[in-house]
């Protein structure tokens, strides 16, 4: 039987590049004065998974760490989505 962490490692893998993305490009149109990506889009993809790669691009680009919600809230998201690697980890 395949150990549960695998998938939960990819689709956190991928969110995770997905959310580097899309804060990334986010940056971009910032800067071109474009149309944006919704901050809720931003926020709902580190919640489902990709709260890494939502800090890493924010760290990197320099982007929304002025925000309380992201300040706060993908560092605590981070934390969380640890915590249920380490639980899955220990289960199976």
């Amino acid at each position: 039987m395949p150990h549960p962490l695998r998938p939960l490692l990819i689709w956190m893998g991928a969110l995770s590049a997905l959310a580097f993305t899309l804060y990334g490009w986010d940056k971009v149109l910032a800067k071109l004065h474009r149309r944006r990506i919704p901050e809720t889009a931003l926020l709902c993809c580190a919640l489902l998974g990709g709260s890494a790669g939502a800090l890493l691009a924010m760290v990197l680009f320099r982007h929304k760490i002025r925000k309380p919600s992201f300040r706060g809230g993908v560092p605590l998201l981070l934390v969380a989505h640890a915590a249920l690697l380490l639980y899955v980890a220990r289960q199976g």
